[in-house]
């Protein structure tokens, strides 16, 4: 061969290779943005190991950070991968909730979906998704269906979260005997482990040392563990599913899908709030006409219980007769809520009833409740009964009787069931075929599996759901809008005389940003009764009246209850207004003033009407907050009713004391909020009429 045709073979190679190397590397990295471009995801394969790292303005929020899965009995697929393909897709929609804390939401991402395969014998293949949002970004993995991996059990999901420091943040610790019912705790990532946390549940909400807000959740969680998070050291957490009572953590076969892993990445805690991300992430709709899903507000017999004045068992204090829920059923009718929750109304509650999981009737009342009575009493009234199923984590007594609970329900006209699992830590029991007993955590894969099939079953029966001792919500709302609210954290009862530790007054300024971001919470708010005058008086509820309003507007439920006793409320019709008015379906969502731990401000457009509704809370440090009223439409007078502390007013020594104003307002209006100690002030904003605005004052 002539020396100058190898020359050019060898340039030609030389070339090639060249080309080859580049194209490897290029394929070894790629990169997404988020529609605005300030945030950047990068999926990177490094030495056969996958990778992500998220940044966002040129700096990092996630560093590098691992991705991958250990196997029962299989090798793990988190190593000896490369690229295959990828592929990317830019979507922006705006789709309608037919309830929700805003109408409308946009649904605008950047897509990269990265192919991975293995570079072994017998290949198998696992796809990352990442959506980037202009405020965070969601991934999950897919295992596609072939022929080298089919049925397994997922052992370790090694989703690392690598941050940048030893960021505050504020949680709430896993695997404990109260599921999710505890106090928030803001420590640096490195002080989680003390007291031998292994694990903290999410949301888990992080303030960055450089001024960031962050968020780690996820959504969509169906068929699969729930996330915890583990703090490794070096300001790692880790994926720490909850494990099923054998070890494993999910039991599957391909096709898989998990749940999106989230991180919400904002500047402002407001921003926290009204950013959309689970709810994006979930399918839409599958219940096709859900018009009978309908918001609402509640009265009951629950909070004389917890008072001690009456019982959940049958006997002399009874609570759940058919002569006392009749009296609420009156109460509701003539204050226009629209449904009575009845506690205790079926067999099984006598004696301990929280070991009774076996014992429980969903379909047969107490002989001093007649149930076909009390419903159809209601309906003559223009009010539904709230059902009542507590299952004491007796999973399997439950699904045997769920489908006749639900059809006598819906027979009877029952549109909303409230359901509970008081079972204490890893305490749900199950017997399988061959009569072996099993326990599991409240938040593995077998309860994630059972509370998706509570939701589909009621949904056979237009039956609305607000579940106690819940899985977390991750968004599944959107796509089974029966779902409508939980409890998941501390709520009002351990504001009762049972409760050895009442939620401190930050507890509210905290629940937002953490628990609320997750969807919504049943906390059961509006106590007139501070010093329960009429019980135990050593227990008195760490609020004022006017923050009890605003509650109503701050934590988020399309279900909120008037949890105190009518009398109660009748002593104190002025203040009671504001619990008549305020709507629980939202056209709009604004977030007017926060920071964690200490205050929140937030306005809400009624989705009904023009009027808006403002809730503003504070911690145990009374505070003046300014309010702009920019959000109103211009040209137009506005009346602002006004709840809020009197001067007097403080959570410890006077939180009974409360004025109501009228005021006129418009939009340039800015509002001055002083909130006493532990205190709050809600206000209801609508158009004015002719007189209104020529006689009252302006603000």
């Amino acid at each position: 061969m002539k020396p100058h045709k190898i020359y050019k073979i060898s340039l030609l190679l030389i070339i090639l290779n060249f080309f080859y190397l580049n194209v490897q590397a290029a394929e070894d990295r790629l990169e997404v943005s988020s529609p605005n471009g300030k945030i950047i995801v990068t999926v990177m394969v490094k030495d056969g190991v996958p990778y992500y790292r998220v940044m966002r303005s040129g700096k990092d929020v996630i560093k590098p950070s691992r991705l991958g899965y250990v196997f029962k009995d299989a090798p793990p697929l988190d190593k000896n991968l490369k690229i295959a393909r990828s592929h990317q897709e830019s979507v922006d929609e705006t789709w309608t909730q037919p309830w929700g804390e805003v109408k409308d939401v946009r649904n605008h991402y950047n897509e990269l979906r990265v192919e991975l395969t293995e570079t072994r014998p017998k290949p198998r293949q696992m796809n990352l998704i990442f959506r980037v949002y202009d405020y965070g970004v969601g991934f999950r993995y897919e295992l596609p269906e072939q022929d080298h991996l089919n049925d397994f059990q997922i052992m370790d999901e090694e989703t690392e979260f690598v941050l940048t420091d030893d960021h505050p943040a504020w949680w709430i610790p896993a695997y404990q005997r109260n599921r999710y019912e505890y106090l928030y705790q803001k420590t640096p990532i490195s002080a989680i482990t003390r007291d031998s946390i292994r694990a903290v549940h999410t949301p888990f909400t992080i303030e960055t040392t450089d001024g960031l807000y962050l968020c780690i959740h996820e959504a969509n969680l169906t068929d699969y563990a729930s996330m915890t998070l583990a703090p490794t050291g070096n300001h790692t957490l880790e994926c720490d599913l909850v494990p099923w009572g054998d070890g494993s953590k999910v039991k599957a076969s391909t096709p898989m899908k998990s749940p999106w892993r989230t991180i919400l990445i904002v500047d402002k805690p407001g921003d926290l709030i009204t950013s959309y991300l689970e709810l994006n992430l979930n399918d839409p709709n599958k219940l096709g006409d859900v018009s009978w899903v309908k918001p609402g507000k509640y009265v009951g017999i629950w909070w004389e219980m917890h008072l001690g004045i009456s019982t959940w068992g049958s006997g002399k204090h009874h609570g759940a007769t058919t002569a006392n829920a009749k009296r609420y059923i009156d109460f509701a009718a003539k204050h226009g809520f629209d449904g009575v929750l009845v506690e205790g109304w079926n067999i099984g509650w006598d004696g301990d009833w929280m070991k009774n999981s076996d014992k429980f009737s969903f379909t047969k009342p107490y002989p001093d409740f007649d149930l076909e009575e009390v419903t159809r009493y209601a309906a003559e009234k223009g009010v539904t009964l709230i059902g009542h199923h507590e299952t004491s984590g007796g999973i399997q007594n439950y699904e045997r009787q769920m489908e006749d609970a639900f059809a006598l329900y819906q027979r009877l006209g029952v549109r909303a069931v409230k359901t509970g699992y008081v079972a204490h830590g890893q305490n749900i029991r199950w017997v399988d075929e061959n009569g072996k007993v099993h326990k599991e955590w409240h938040h593995g894969q077998f309860m994630v599996r059972h509370y998706r099939k509570v939701v589909k079953e009621a949904a056979k029966y237009h039956i609305m759901l607000d579940v106690h001792e819940p899985i977390k919500d991750t968004g599944i709302r959107r796509t089974y809008p029966n779902m409508m609210s939980r409890e998941g954290a501390r709520g009002q009862e351990y504001n009762s005389a049972w409760s050895r530790k009442n939620n401190p007054p930050e507890h509210t300024c905290i629940i937002p940003f953490t628990r609320g971001l997750a969807g919504p919470f049943d906390f059961t708010p509006g106590i007139f009764d501070i010093f329960h005058s009429t019980v135990k008086t050593n227990n008195q509820i760490p609020t004022t009246i006017a923050k009890q309003l605003a509650i109503y507007v701050i934590i988020y439920s399309p279900l909120h209850m008037a949890a105190d006793f009518p009398e109660h409320y009748e002593a104190r019709p002025l203040a009671f207004k504001f619990i008549e008015d305020v709507p629980t379906d939202w056209q709009d969502t604004r977030v007017l003033n926060a920071q964690i731990g200490d205050y929140v401000t937030i306005a809400r457009q009624d989705r009904h009407s023009e009027d808006w509704y403002l809730g503003s809370v504070t911690d145990e440090n009374g505070r003046t907050l300014e309010a702009p009223l920019s959000f109103l439409d211009a040209g137009r007078k506005y009346v602002a009713e006004i709840y809020k502390d009197a001067e007097d007013a403080d959570w410890q020594k006077n939180p009974e004391a409360i004025d109501i104003t009228r005021r006129l307002v418009d939009r340039e209006t800015v509002l001055k909020l002083r909130l006493a100690p532990g205190g709050g002030q809600a206000i209801r904003i609508r158009p004015a009429s002719k007189v209104e605005s020529r006689i009252l004052p302006a603000y």
